[in-house]
């Protein structure tokens, strides 16, 4: 029987620069002259996946790049030449002796942007291209004592261009000729990366099967038109390796987990018996497999995400078992067209309607430095923020498959680009060519291993040619003709996808103007209101609104040295340092398009802890209107919108939910809040209660409680609204807040907003602070902040795991709510009112670093408030990074003091 295994090669590996080797590759990957970490000279300890840089950086032969001013400190390629970021990778693996007609195999998953392979000295050259999958017979290569000696010249993108003075979108876009990630060059959000990304980015391994292959299986579920049945159709390419004919069995099983009981049911196990010719590869397409009722996949907000395991076996006779292969399936149906009422795109989840509420995707990592449990807390946050989508920038990755199956597990569903920009590719300063790249055919079949490696994931929505440009015509025409909506011989998985869209380009047919022109932004700071008016977005998806993002205190301390943690000065705008200017700082203020200082409404910063403490509360107004401004006209005005970006591939302080550390921003939760699938708001330019019901169900007999109070925390309005009924997919408004009706009315209120359902349940909670236009916050300094009112927390640990902390905190404002007869401000320094701008943290009590918080951190609720008399419950989860550390909460907040919650 043959014994099918797939090993990593993902630790051992040794790095040299290739104008310090003088030997041969032939002789690297030999073990007379195979090179030891330590004992050969040169030879660093290497990190693959890995690049260059992260190689460098984990010996201490470069500074942090992305710490302070660092990366000017690090060689840049245009300066230094190709051969500078030129490195051979070496290894040693061993694979189970292979059975009579077995095959060994060599695997990379992506290197970029070229390289020599050789093993046990022999040679083989494999193609260019950052996005592309290799696989190397070494059968004939093995030695018999199972020791294997493997040598890997990589060598960088052929035009890594140069990086002008001004930095540039793309620098000088010189990149764009290659089939390579284009942000590596520098944008205005991110500086250049020095090797750009070169190395074996992504996953190697080793393998051996029988003589028969499996190759790249294609999965596609149809449906009947209520989703009540389903029929899963599969086929896969079979590869004999046998000179003479062969029996061969194919058995596909398919299976569920049953979370609530434990079990894994069995839904499905057919085998079917075939011939093969000798040396023959085939399409071969399985019998189709029908389902009754299967449990169906839907996206964050609209239902669950239960993952079907298919696996295909491929048996040999006389061999045994010679292949398998092994994916997570999701039962979904997604389409998408232009909607005749708002001429934007519209999307559509098992026949339901999807209002797009999302962000926009560079990399987890600006250094390649990516991992599974990196790509699920980056997707779980999206999840977290009530977002269904992630659109992959073009001038980034193909993502890999660790991502999408974070996607697939949260329900978010993903717009994947090709590697096509509007600065590089014909639309910016030139040169910008839209021929590039230079070798289309290359460019497609990227393109074609692309879809192959990530078509089968449930969460993959839409294929994009380019970020706002289109590629050249003859690349546009094949993708388009290749990704065609259709299927073949009734058989939808012989097609290389026929399930999804593909669009030429971002601002193309239903996103934007939908006829190319740039038509998406702004990119900066805005005054709240304006998001609520009907055109304040003149098309109905939006696929780029930005934003600002500077992160808290913590991060500019843990990412700057000292002489940078002088907050931007309020002078004539906001003037920054060189570091946080180079870090692509964007201000808080626009005086040309009349939005005045929005961190200076809450009176003049005084350090930065300060500045940033009020950058989070803007931070949570400016992105909690931009969505709510959008749900105000959901389906009759809108169609969706992505926010650019959600999250940054270094520390850049500019559009970002959460920073590069993983700490959230109060963006992050006023996004949490105003993405809800039923939700209740305010809207900030009538003063109109808004109720908002995302989904499929008629919901009836709910109320909400809306109540206004002064900033002493006195009550000036309060009123119920009951017997509301919210009807699937709409926004409806229920009534108003008195607020600002008379020239008398203080500048400052605080509104609560409560939505109940027909049980008397809690469904959505909003809490505001408004202040008429113009105005300011300044009323929420001076003697409201520094009289504290007092904060009870009552705590409850579960440790989950080893090092897993599951913490419930109930945050209780003891004050009691007040009538206008009880206005006095209290005695002393604690006094009854509103708990303003509550925020936790994690941090490791036994480290002695200057940053010692616990990231990343997953919590219910933060960035909150609570008026007199209420109460909240906080769940807070957290991994401890070693059996070290000792973890304990700080509760801080605008106007509370500091409370230390050991654990």
């Amino acid at each position: 029987m043959a014994r099918m295994q797939q090993k990593k090669l993902d630790q051992g590996w040794v790095a040299c620069r290739a104008t310090e080797v003088e030997l041969t590759g032939e002789e690297l990957s030999t073990p007379a002259h195979f090179p030891i970490k330590g004992s050969s000279e040169g030879w660093i300890e290497a990190v693959v996946p890995g690049t260059v840089l992260t190689t460098l950086l984990k010996n201490e032969k470069i500074p942090d790049p992305f710490y302070g001013l660092n990366n000017e400190e690090v060689p840049d390629i245009a300066d230094v030449g190709p051969d500078y970021y030129t490195f051979w990778f070496c290894n040693q693996f061993d694979l189970p002796t292979l059975v009579e007609n077995g095959k060994a195999w060599l695997l990379f998953r992506a290197i970029n942007y070229q390289a020599e392979v050789f093993v046990n000295g022999h040679k083989e050259v494999l193609s260019k291209g950052m996005f592309l999958r290799h696989r190397l017979d070494i059968t004939n290569w093995l030695n018999k004592d199972g020791n294997n000696y493997l040598a890997v010249k990589v060598h960088p993108p052929d035009h890594p261009g140069h990086i002008p003075p001004e930095g540039g979108q793309g620098g000088d876009h010189d990149i764009a000729k290659d089939v390579a990630a284009q942000y590596v060059q520098g944008w205005d959000w991110i500086c250049a990366i020095r090797d750009r990304n070169t190395g074996i980015w992504d996953e190697v391994s080793v393998s051996n099967t029988g003589s028969v292959r499996i190759s790249d299986p294609h999965l596609v579920a149809t449906f009947d038109e209520g989703y009540t049945n389903a029929t899963l159709f599969s086929s896969m390419e079979l590869i004999s390796t046998k000179p003479l004919p062969t029996n061969v069995t194919v058995m596909v099983n398919v299976s569920i987990d049953m979370e609530e009981d434990g079990i894994c049911l069995i839904e499905h196990l057919a085998t079917q018996e075939i011939v093969l010719n000798a040396d023959a590869t085939i399409l071969y397409p399985f019998p189709p497999l029908h389902f009754v009722k299967p449990k169906l996949w839907w996206p964050n907000g609209m239902g669950d995400q239960p993952l079907y395991k298919v696996e295909i076996t491929v048996t040999v006779d006389g061999e045994g078992e010679s292949d398998t292969w092994s994916h997570l399936f999701g039962f979904r149906h997604i389409t998408s067209y232009i909607d005749s009422s708002t001429n934007g795109r519209k999307f559509e989840v098992n026949g339901e309607p999807l209002f797009i509420r999302g962000g926009n995707w560079i990399v987890s990592d600006g250094l390649l430095r990516l991992s599974e449990d990196r790509y699920n807390t980056d997707v779980g946050f999206h999840a977290d923020m009530n977002l269904n989508m992630i659109r992959v920038w073009g001038g980034a990755l193909a993502e890999r498959p660790e991502f999408y199956n974070a996607c697939d597990k949260r329900g978010i569903l993903v717009w994947q680009e090709f590697w096509i920009t509007g600065d590089c590719n014909g639309r910016g300063v030139e040169p910008s060519d839209p021929q590039w790249p230079l070798d289309h055919d290359l460019f497609l079949k990227c393109a074609w291993d692309t879809v192959k490696l990530l078509r089968n994931h449930a969460s993959l929505a839409l294929w994009v040619g380019g970020n706002e440009q289109q590629p050249a015509d003859d690349i546009n025409d094949a993708l388009t003709l290749g990704l065609a909506l259709h299927s073949r011989n009734g058989n939808p998985s012989l097609c290389l996808d026929g399930t999804r869209a593909y669009i030429k380009g971002s601002l193309w047919e239903g996103f934007a103007a939908g006829n190319g022109l740039f038509r998406d932004g702004p990119y900066g700071i805005q005054v709240p209101e304006r998001f609520f008016q009907e055109n304040y977005y003149p098309y109905a998806f939006n696929p780029e609104i930005g934003n600002v993002g500077v992160p808290v205190a913590a991060t500019i301390r843990a990412t700057m040295p000292p002489e940078a943690w002088d907050p931007p000065q309020i002078l004539d705008g906001e003037i920054a340092n060189p570091t946080w200017f180079y870090h692509k700082f964007i201000p808080y203020s626009d005086e040309q398009n009349l939005v005045p200082g929005q961190i200076e409404s809450y009176g003049v910063p005084e350090g930065l802890d300060d500045f940033c403490e009020k950058a989070q509360l803007v931070n949570y107004v400016q992105y909690r209107a931009l969505i709510e401004g959008w749900n105000s006209w959901m389906w009759t005005h809108y169609t969706g919108m992505l926010i650019w970006k959600t999250q940054n591939p270094w520390p850049g302080l500019r559009g970002q939910m959460y920073d590069h550390l993983l700490d959230q921003t109060g963006a992050f939760f006023g996004i949490r809040c105003a993405a809800e699938p039923i939700h209740v708001q305010l809207n900030l330019l009538t003063y109109s209660i808004e109720a908002i019901n995302t989904r499929k169900d008629h919901l009836s007999g709910f109320s909400v409680k809306a109540t206004m109070y002064d900033i002493e925390g006195a009550i000036e309005y309060t009123n119920t609204i009951e017997h509301l009924t919210l009807p699937a997919y709409m926004t409806v408004s229920v009534g108003k807040v008195p607020l600002f009706e008379s020239p008398n009315t203080q500048p400052v209120y605080f509104v609560l907003l409560k939505l109940l359902n027909s049980s008397g349940a809690l469904v959505s909670r909003n809490f505001y602070w408004v202040h008429p236009t113009p105005g300011s916050y300044a009323l929420l300094s001076g003697a409201f902040r520094e009289q504290k009112v007092h904060i009870k927390t009552t705590t409850q640990i579960r440790l989950t795991g080893r090092l897993s902390y599951s913490i419930s905190i109930y945050v209780e404002n003891p004050s009691k709510e007040r009538g206008d007869q009880q206005k006095d401000a209290g005695v002393g320094d604690v006094r009854d009112g509103v708990a303003f701008g509550l925020q936790f943290s994690v941090r490791n009590v036994n480290s002695k670093a200057q940053d010692n918080r616990i990231l990343p951190v997953t919590y219910s609720h933060n960035w909150f408030s609570l008026v007199p008399g209420e109460a909240l419950t906080v769940e807070v989860l957290f991994v401890l990074p070693d059996t070290k550390a000792h973890p304990k909460l700080l509760l801080r907040g605008w106007n509370v003091s500091e409370i230390s919650i050991a654990l």
